[in-house]
């Protein structure tokens, strides 16, 4: 995507915050607002229409809410499925999990300042990263002591689903927030040997990005709260 813009598509049923996010973003250089929605139904139309390399989505919509909408434009039915960032005033354990199922790419409170939300966008067009790791690392946190280890963990400390024990070890620093370049510093390895065990991981386990291999990691136990 060097040298093109990286269109976003912002959907909330609130005038002022879409107006306050495209402000924000319009005045990033390579950030271009493609787009707006006032309620889920028309957030899909205009995404199926206009492609935008991210979609910014409010949880509570008229019509379908944010979570609906993530399933729509990234779950698992989805053609071509796209980059959902889930943003929410509300801080609730279900809103997370729901939407990591859904297929978003990331998740952000909207009290957590203009310098994360163009984080968070920039992350989700290049796929690359988990955005807000403080907020999304505690509401993992929770979720896994909720679900319990499952999905695969091994009881007596055994590699899990085939992964090898570099890609566990990149796994439980993703699982953790750490962002590629830091993955690769605190193991003595290259970024591109990183992205190359996180693209074989996401294929052992089946997911879709690397937001679902951190919630992988903490519901199958290969992470716990410190």
């Amino acid at each position: 995507m060097s040298g093109s813009p990286v269109r976003v598509l912002i959907a909330d049923d609130q005038e002022m915050v879409r107006t306050g996010f495209r402000l924000i973003l319009s005045a990033q250089p390579g950030i271009e607002v493609v787009g707006e929605a006032a309620d889920g139904a028309a957030c899909v139309e205009l995404a199926r229409r206009l492609r935008p390399d991210v979609c910014l989505v409010d949880v509570r919509m008229p019509k379908l809410n944010g979570l609906e909408v993530t399933r729509a434009l990234a779950g698992p039915g989805a053609v071509d499925p796209l980059h959902v960032v889930v943003v929410t005033t509300f801080d609730q354990d279900d809103y997370l999990d729901e939407a990591l199922r859904g297929g978003a790419v990331g998740f952000l409170l909207k009290d957590a300042g203009p310098g994360l939300l163009v984080e968070a966008v920039r992350a989700a067009a290049r796929g690359d990263a988990l955005v807000s790791p403080a907020v999304t690392l505690r509401l993992l946190a929770r979720m896994a002591d909720r679900h319990g280890p499952r999905c695969g963990a091994a009881a007596d400390g055994g590699t899990p689903d085939g992964l090898s024990e570099r890609e566990r070890d990149v796994v439980k620093l993703v699982a953790r927030g750490r962002t590629n370049q830091e993955v690769a510093e605190e193991l003595f390895i290259s970024l591109a040997t990183v992205k190359t065990h996180l693209a074989h991981v996401q294929a052992k386990l089946g997911a879709r990005n690397r937001v679902e291999i951190a919630a992988w990691a903490w519901e199958s136990g290969q992470v716990g709260p410190r």
